[in-house]
């Protein structure tokens, strides 16, 4: 059983979804957490309440919108100035717009890469800066997406913005290993979130799901699990890599089908 007791975490849109998931299971770990969000103030009190009780430890709701750098450095300096520290910083705030990108508007196209790219650079700098200064080390989680390297039509913006965050990552892990804080990845399949209701129905969302090869979507508490084990002091040796928890979706599972087929139809 992990033991974050002690521990000061920083989540990033968590309100809903796999941050919520996160900020979940870091404190039914044992940490303390800052809950971010930006427009679903009731959801963060719920999720700072559901903390709370899982880790006994307090746990706070603070508003900042990733596109904005200025409200991404001001969340890190109250978080640590309510928390006395940070010692986990979780980037998962992310904002995806849909189009063939011959017809995107410049506007969704450019927010999508102001969150999802820009919003997680000022948070793994603001917050770096902060543990580098303590000199206790820490851990960092990004979580990207199999977009990094899969180019997934109508999704050009989100597709750019998780493949710099990978690289993000991956150098930060290598700058930051001096300091004894480690930096990794996690590549979620696809989730069971509010967000995906943006782009998919629930009869869809079920049917496709069913068609994956574990059966079904994955859980925003599974993804957190996953923050929670790269987080674990005793996993110290693990740094600049890449944790994909997909329920199997990026393995050639349509070709096995295939295979199984009888040739004879």
């Amino acid at each position: 059983m992990t033991d974050l007791t002690g521990k000061r975490a920083i989540v990033s849109g968590a309100s809903r979804g796999i941050g919520r998931g996160v900020a979940i299971e870091l404190a039914r770990a044992g940490a303390e957490v800052v809950v971010n969000f930006r427009s679903h103030p009731d959801e963060a009190a719920q999720v700072v309440e559901q903390c709370r009780q899982l880790s006994g430890c307090d746990a706070h709701a603070i508003r900042a919108d990733f596109g904005d750098q200025k409200a991404v450095e001001d969340l890190v300096d109250e978080a640590v100035t309510r928390m006395g520290g940070v010692d986990i910083v979780v980037s998962n705030a992310v904002y995806s717009d849909r189009h063939l990108f011959l017809d995107s508007d410049l506007d969704e196209f450019k927010k999508t890469i102001d969150v999802s790219m820009w919003g997680a650079f000022y948070f793994v700098r603001a917050a770096g800066k902060k543990m580098v200064a303590a000199g206790q080390g820490g851990a960092m989680v990004v979580i990207s997406s199999p977009h990094a390297h899969m180019a997934i039509p109508g999704a050009m913006a989100y597709n750019m913005a998780k493949a710099a965050n990978d690289q993000m990552a991956r150098t930060a892990a290598c700058e930051l290993a001096g300091d004894r804080i480690r930096v990794n990845i996690i590549h979620p399949g696809w989730t069971d979130t509010p967000g995906e209701r943006k782009f998919f129905s629930e009869e869809t969302l079920a049917a496709e799901g069913a068609k994956l090869p574990w059966g079904r979507l994955g859980k925003p508490e599974e993804i957190g699990r996953g923050a929670v084990f790269l987080c674990d002091p005793c996993n110290e040796y693990i740094t600049g890599s890449t944790l994909t928890i997909d329920g199997g979706i990026q393995l050639p599972w349509r070709e096995m089908y295939r295979i199984n087929e009888d040739p004879s139809n």
